[in-house]
This record gives C-alpha cells, sequence and structure tokens, in this order.
C-alpha cells in the first residue's frame, strides 16, 4: 500500500499498473495533475494466506483545498507479490478541511499551514 501511495505521490503510472493484479488492472490510467499529496494513515490491516485488506487514508492538496481519500484496498498475494485488485470508498473523516489563521499543517511536519503546503 505504502508503495502505490509513494507512485501517486511521484506520478508513476507505470509502477501504479505494475502493482495492480491484471484481471483488474484499467486499460488506461490517467493520474489527476496538481494534486499535492500530503500524508498517508494505514488504518487497519489484514492478512489471510494469499489475500489482504488495508484500510487507509490519504490527505491531498488540490486548488487550495484539503482533501482526503478513505479507502478499503484488496490485494492478493502472486507469486511473491502484493497486486492490488479492487477498494471500496469509505467516508473520509478529514473532509475539505480550510485552514484557520495560524493552524498546523495537515502534513504532520509541525509547521503552521501557510509555511508548509499552504505556502
Amino acid at each position: 500500500m505504502r508503495s502505490r501511495y509513494c507512485a501517486y505521490v511521484l506520478e508513476d503510472p507505470e509502477y501504479l499498473k505494475a502493482s495492480w493484479h491484471p484481471d483488474f488492472r484499467p486499460v488506461e490510467l490517467a493520474l489527476e495533475r496538481g494534486i499535492r499529496w500530503l500524508g498517508l494513515e494505514i488504518r487497519a490491516c489484514d492478512q489471510q494466506s494469499g489475500r489482504a485488506t488495508v484500510e487507509f487514508e490519504a490527505r491531498l492538496l488540490l486548488q487550495g483545498k484539503v482533501d482526503a481519500i478513505h479507502e478499503n484496498s484488496s490485494f492478493v498475494r502472486q507469486q511473491g507479490r502484493w497486486l492490488y485488485t479492487d477498494g471500496e470508498m469509505l467516508q473520509p473523516s478529514f473532509t475539505q478541511w480550510q485552514p484557520e489563521r495560524n493552524a498546523a499543517c495537515p502534513c504532520a511536519s509541525g509547521k503552521k499551514f501557510k509555511r508548509c503546503c499552504g505556502g
């Protein structure tokens, strides 16, 4: 899961395709431009034999607004590699946050938003 998040941060569609199970992989993958990823929080994970689920929330900044993606992702293990199959979108706990004056940055840097991701 963390490697797929990094691929989104680095805008690396080839890695995303390679880590996607072929039976579930989209024919074309277009990444939305202009997203600044602020952080990933793994909420829960469960692994049983060759299957796993990972619940995560990823924070992002798009067009000056902070938002989040909350998903329960499914993976299968094939030839020693974990491959993403699909995910169930969940209600984010962190939705369209607008910073107040001197608010802390949601990327957990410890800096003020205006001096960090909002700057």
